[in-house]
Order: C-alpha cells, then sequence, then structure tokens
C-alpha cells in the first residue's frame, strides 16, 4: 500500500510520525526546504504533551511518483483546485484523497477527482510547528481522535483501509453522518481558533478570557443555527452531542454552555490556532474557509450571524496589518 500525507506542516509531520511509528510506510510531502532537511537529517521529532523523534520519508512535491493508494491532504484548502488537479494522476487505479482540512472541502474535491475517491476526516487534535523538523502536539494524548466518512459511492474496503492506517495513530470513528461531522468540527474550529486569532491566544485563552467565553457561546449558537438550516445534523465529537450541551435558547442555558466550555475543552487548553500560526509567520490565512463559510452558508438560508461576521471582518484586518493581534480584540466582537 503506497500512502503519502501531502502537506506535511504542522499536523502533518504529526502524523506522519505516529504512523511511521506504527509500521506505516508513509511519504510525507513538503515545500519548505529546511523542514525537509531537517526531516531527512534527524527525523521526526514530536514535542509537547510528548516528546520523541522517529526517522521518516519526506520528500518535495516534484519528487513525488504516482500509484498512490491513499494521499492524506493537510494543505491549505484555498489551493484544493490547483493542488488536488495535480495529485489526480498520481492516485492508484482505485486510490482515494483523505482530506483532513479544515471546512466543509470534500464537495469541491469530489468535483475533481468523484465522489467515490473522496474520503473527509475531521482531526479532534492539534498542534503547532517548531523549528525544523520539530512540531508540537499540544492536546492530551488521551484526547486524540479522528472522526472519517466517506462521499457517496467509496467503497467500503477503501474506508475500512483508511481507518487502519489512521487507527495506527489514536481512535478512529467511522461517521455515516459525513456533513454532520464537519459541520461539528467547523463549529469547533470556528469558535476556537476564529477567537483565538481574534485575541492572539490559544483555546485555553478563549475558555479564561471573560468576553473571549461571551463571544464562543454566542459564535457556537450561530454555527448551529446555521448547520440546522442548511439540513446538518451534528454528529457527536469524542461521543458527546455538542448542540444538547452548548445550544441555549434562554439565559440559563446559555450561563450552563458558558460553565461547560472550559471543562468540555481542558485537554486542548494548549492548542495554538492554525489561522494564528500563518498569521505570526506573516502568511495568509484560512478565514473564508473556516468562520467565512458560517457567515457563507448564514446568508444563504437568511440566518444571522454577526459574531461570525466580526471574527473574520478582525482576522482579515490583523491579516492585512490593520490591526494589531491583542486580546484587547475582543472588545470589538
Amino acid at each position: 500500500m503506497k500512502t503519502a500525507i501531502y502537506g506535511a506542516g504542522s499536523l502533518g509531520t504529526v502524523l506522519g510520525a505516529y504512523l511511521t511509528k506504527g509500521g506505516v510506510d508513509v511519504e510525507l510531502v513538503n515545500r519548505n526546504k529546511a523542514h525537509v532537511e531537517a526531516l531527512r537529517k534527524r527525523g521526526a521529532h514530536i514535542t509537547g504533551t510528548v516528546d520523541f523523534t522517529v526517522p521518516v520519508r519526506v520528500v518535495f512535491p516534484d519528487e513525488m511518483g504516482d500509484g498512490y493508494d491513499i494521499i492524506f491532504l493537510m494543505t491549505k484548502q484555498l489551493d484544493n483546485p490547483k493542488v488536488v488537479t495535480a495529485l489526480k494522476p498520481r492516485l492508484s487505479a482505485e486510490g482515494v484523497i483523505v482530506t483532513l482540512q479544515n471546512g466543509i472541502p470534500e464537495p469541491g474535491i469530489a468535483e475533481i477527482i468523484g465522489p467515490d475517491r473522496t474520503i473527509g476526516c475531521t482531526v479532534e487534535w492539534g498542534a503547532t510547528m517548531g523549528e525544523p523538523g520539530t512540531s508540537e502536539l499540544t492536546s492530551d494524548p488521551a484526547a486524540l481522535s479522528f472522526h472519517m466518512g466517506g462521499m457517496p459511492g467509496v467503497p467500503q474496503s477503501r474506508l475500512d483501509m483508511v481507518k487502519s492506517v489512521l487507527e495506527k495513530m489514536c481512535p478512529v470513528s467511522f461517521e455515516s453522518n459525513l456533513l454532520g461531522a464537519r459541520w461539528s468540527k467547523l463549529l469547533i474550529n470556528s469558535t476556537f481558533s476564529g477567537l483565538g486569532t481574534v485575541i492572539g491566544g490559544t483555546f485555553g485563552d478563549v475558555c479564561t478570557n471573560p468576553g473571549a467565553l461571551e463571544a464562543a457561546v454566542r459564535c457556537m449558537k450561530e454555527c448551529i443555527d446555521v448547520g440546522r438550516a442548511s439540513g446538518a445534523v451534528f454528529a457527536p465529537v469524542q461521543g458527546k452531542d455538542i448542540t444538547r450541551l452548548f445550544y441555549y435558547s434562554n439565559c440559563i442555558k446559555k450561563a450552563f454552555a458558558k460553565m461547560l466550555i472550559p471543562v468540555a475543552m481542558k485537554k486542548h487548553y494548549g492548542i495554538v490556532p492554525s489561522m494564528l500560526q500563518d498569521l505570526r509567520k506573516g502568511k495568509k490565512c484560512e478565514i473564508d474557509a473556516i468562520n467565512g463559510v458560517v457567515c457563507e452558508f448564514g446568508r444563504k438560508y437568511g440566518v444571522p450571524t454577526p459574531v461570525n461576521d466580526r471574527i473574520v471582518e478582525i482576522v482579515r484586518a490583523e491579516q492585512d496589518g490593520k490591526l494589531a493581534i491583542d486580546p484587547k480584540n475582543i472588545e470589538i466582537i
């Protein structure tokens, strides 16, 4: 079985290290010369809530071969039309692309390679890029999981194959409700990655900042309202019905949701939003593929999204250098 991780950055390096450690012959693909050279010389060093180093096989994109049975896609989804088109001829006859990206990327990928070759997977843990060759796992090892599902027509044998590979790292839950799993992940990302980027902090900072916590429950409610309006049925996250826990229709339920958020997110306090990591490196972030998706669907289905609209506005201003990344930005919301 020929396997590759395309876009082996912070998350992809961790995944590649775990899969390699578990006996999977996986190829890490990355454009960053310093990172590739460090991985080749010293192996992948995973720090944070764990600490281990494992030799890995790594190549630049133009060094890839063909005949891949599985390509885990972990680049920014804004580049998907170009990237997926380039990867299509590299797949084996029954090869699949498994997107572990943010937002709801599966429909666009399916348009290029076909729904029967498109698998979606949500990542229930976080990582931060360190020095070249190093990635920091920021979630508790006991709280790592994946949720995956296929677009219509994906053979069960392909799903089972991908599941068996990912299980080399952590538990994998199969989702017959792929869209619902995506909306659940989008809810978490739009809330904690979005607000974390607004205030320049971790998921834990969002939970412990009173203003951010207030915005968080409102952001969650908007996402649930929009998702439901689109017809989505939110999937459980690590066995928990997040809509039942965090949705509110009165002040009592809202107060309960605010009290519960810090407890529910405790094992993920150390996650630094990928969008914030990008801004700190002077890169464009995926705000349009995260909170922007909530806003887009809100407009489509007539559901107001004032908190998500403001998060998008603030993060774009930070990205353009018009606004400093500062905890005080929560006051704008």
